[in-house]
């Protein structure tokens, strides 16, 4: 079996960009969903504190949203060295994704 790997790194590249996408996709998100917790925190008192409830929600999952977007920039970061450390021959990143 050989032991040489190849890379098609046009599609690896749109991979790239599909992982930062997803990344900047997310950030929005949890920016949304930070505005909608101030306003439900704003409104908790004409609700009688359902916002008030909802709003704790939104802080609850706001940062699973953010440590996802980190992750997803992450992994473009990483698979964007791979590419150049595979076009240069370098091996000395070659267990990042074992």
């Amino acid at each position: 079996m050989a032991d040489e790997v190849y890379m098609d790194i046009p599609q690896v590249e749109q991979m790239v960009k599909a992982f930062q996408t997803f990344g900047d996709v997310l950030d929005g998100i949890a920016k949304a969903v930070e505005a909608i917790a101030l306003v439900m925190h704003a409104v908790a008192w004409i609700s009688f504190g359902a916002g008030e409830a909802v709003a704790r929600y939104l802080d609850s999952i706001k940062p699973n949203i953010t440590k996802a977007a980190a992750k997803m920039k992450e992994l473009s970061s990483d698979i964007s060295s791979a590419i150049k450390a595979y076009t240069e021959g370098d091996l000395s990143g070659s267990r990042r994704f074992c």
